[in-house]
């Protein structure tokens, strides 16, 4: 049973074709394995999962962890209680465009690039769009806007259409912005900020205080999806394409080779990382205090179900 009055456990999840919601669904891994029922609900980004886990429409969500620390700051009750993969935010341009290394590591200099033009984002306050913030601001090129997109899935087409003149975003997102207007990687997901927790799975208080046994279950049916990706990714691609339909084996595994970073851990690089966006959130201002560790994760589950080094 899960902690709401159906029986059935909620996930939020999103387009990303590395997540292990795919799997989970296409191999009815949770049906199988725990005998529940399943209510997968995909969302444009993360802080509308954030959102819905605080209304109880949600028992848990793979969401990046700057939208649950601003949902945290405005007082929903939610914790990160495993991790699953780490740098996946790439910036992408054109193919002419000078990529970082190019510029040698040069900010200033590779977004006067874009002068007076716009870089699409997935929705404000996502993990991409903190990064990319942070990054216009570190370089001190002040006429670059940035466009922030419900759902990320429309930014390969207004790259096509010429509405942006960049993108920041998964993987995917660089994949499928290649294919159709052949964008490519202008700087890498470890270069923009290292470790970066793309996603970790959240789960609301009443899940947390009430099904715990459940948490635990369900992190160990993750985390062996995220060793499914690392060591058979061709079968772990197959399933993917199956559930989703619009992306082949060689499209997925083009993401996973290009962030193959894969693990429900919580190790301490990744708290770390994600507590060095805690003065960058404050600056912006999407929180309002400083938030501490102990309110934004729960190690109490996955620390029972993976007991090895993290696989990062």
């Amino acid at each position: 049973m899960s902690n709401n009055d159906s029986g059935t456990l909620r996930i939020g999840h999103l387009s990303t074709a590395y997540h292990t919601s795919f799997i989970l669904m296409g191999m009815h891994c949770i049906e199988k394995k725990l005998g529940i029922k399943t209510q997968w609900h995909m969302s444009g980004g993360g802080p509308a999962i954030v959102s819905a886990l605080g209304r109880g429409e949600l028992d848990l969500g793979y969401i990046g962890l700057p939208p649950v620390m601003i949902g945290i700051d405005k007082g929903i009750d939610v914790r990160c209680v495993g991790g699953g993969h780490v740098e996946g935010t790439v910036f992408i341009g054109d193919a002419g465009m000078k990529t970082l290394d190019e510029v040698n590591g040069d900010l200033t200099a590779l977004f006067a690039q874009i002068e007076g033009g716009t870089i699409g984002c997935p929705p404000s306050g996502s993990i991409h769009d903190v990064i990319i913030r942070d990054c216009l601001k570190q370089s001190g090129v002040c006429n670059v806007s940035v466009r922030n997109y419900d759902w990320a899935d429309l930014i390969p087409e207004a790259m096509l259409d010429g509405e942006i003149d960049a993108a920041v975003g998964t993987p995917p997102l660089s994949i499928a912005a290649k294919n159709a207007c052949n964008a490519k990687i202008i700087i890498p997901a470890a270069q923009l900020w290292p470790y970066n927790p793309s996603y970790g799975i959240i789960a609301s208080r009443k899940m947390i205080d009430e099904q715990p046994e459940l948490i635990e279950a369900f992190l160990q049916i993750h985390e062996d999806a995220c060793n499914l990706i690392r060591h058979q990714p061709e079968r772990a691609a197959a399933v993917v394409e199956n559930e989703v339909g619009v992306m082949d084996v060689d499209f997925i595994m083009q993401a996973y080779a290009i962030s193959p970073r894969y693990c429900a851990s919580l190790p301490p690089e990744y708290v770390q990382s994600t507590m060095a966006f805690v003065p960058v959130l404050r600056d912006m201002g999407y929180i309002s205090r400083d938030l501490g560790a102990d309110e934004i994760f729960d190690m109490r589950f996955v620390e029972n179900v993976h007991t090895e080094r993290a696989h990062y």
